[in-house]
């Protein structure tokens, strides 16, 4: 009897882990299956592909290669011709615009994606190793999330003498994975001690597979939904900076078509202001509609609901 209940334990334990793959499966296929039927969030999806399908061809130089062209007057209003004007120099606003699209999505994707990776590490292995390790992790997320945004880009822009892109991509990408780190700390520590987990442990799985093959798909949700929501963070962020001098230097961004726009408005020359406002506005409402949307179809806390 000893022997039978010995040679069947191994298989019981297997299974766990199985359950928690076809569970994590479940959830996903929810998840598209809510996301296919939200109107809203299908329209919001469409809008953001155009946005990156734009600045995907503006950096292949397929559109506005020739932005800094003088194509007109200076300051004629829009027209058939020109759908948003021209600026002061007879520069085509409609052109500035999509390269700005390109600045914008590109300091999304790039500081997102640094924020993720730095947040998902250091969270993890607070959360999973506990002890010395964690509090090492919280005492440096609490330190760095004390220093604004703007302290450190000058600063890193004094380390690498210059100002650009390259410093916007560090500097957002550098402050924005604190609020990440802290969530998947916490869930990591909620999911950790749970069956599956030991069951893993028990089947000769090391803290390697078990925190990155078993634990951190389980909480892949999290990182996406802080993904859609730091991408929109940094976009509003970068427009700030180059509206402020701190910014992209020597290119067109919607902040720095702000700061051109803000003289211009008393000579009742708006379209520069308004074409960089409206791109900017559609593409964040887009991204706050669809983060929302993801909330609801990812959070397990909401799948019954």
């Amino acid at each position: 009897m000893s022997n039978a209940t010995t040679s069947n334990s191994p298989v019981a334990l297997n299974t766990e882990p199985n359950k928690t793959v076809h569970k994590s499966k479940s959830l996903w296929s929810h998840a598209f299956s809510t996301l296919s039927r939200d109107p809203w969030a299908l329209t919001s999806l469409i809008i953001v592909g155009i946005y990156a399908l734009t600045a995907l061809l503006s950096a292949l130089g397929f559109v506005a290669a020739d932005w800094a062209a003088e194509v007109g007057p200076s300051y004629a209003a829009p027209s058939l011709d020109h759908w948003f004007g021209l600026d002061i120099f007879g520069r085509s606003v409609l052109a500035k615009t999509i390269k700005g699209t390109e600045v914008a999505m590109s300091v999304g994707l790039v500081a997102g994606l640094i924020s993720m990776v730095i947040g998902v590490t250091l969270g993890a292995l607070a959360g999973y190793f506990g002890g010395k390790v964690d509090e090492v992790i919280v005492w440096f997320y609490t330190t760095f999330s004390s220093i604004p945004y703007i302290i450190l880009i000058v600063a890193i822009s004094f380390i690498r003498g210059e100002k650009g892109l390259m410093t916007v991509f560090l500097a957002l990408g550098l402050t924005g994975w604190v609020t990440l780190c802290r969530l998947i700390r916490a869930e990591v520590i909620r999911h950790k001690n749970r069956e599956y987990v030991h069951a893993a442990a028990a089947i000769g799985g090391g803290d390697f597979r078990k925190l990155f093959i078993h634990i951190l798909p389980n909480v892949m949700h999290i990182v996406i939904i802080n993904f859609s929501l730091q991408f929109q963070v940094a976009i509003k962020s970068e427009v700030i900076l180059s509206y402020l001098g701190l910014g992209v230097q020597g290119r067109p961004s919607w902040g720095t078509m702000i700061d051109d726009a803000k003289l211009e408005l008393a000579r009742e020359v708006w379209w520069q202001l308004g074409a960089a406002t409206l791109a900017m506005m559609i593409v964040v409402l887009a991204l706050n509609l669809l983060g929302d949307a993801l909330r609801d179809a990812l959070d397990p806390k909401l799948k019954g609901k």
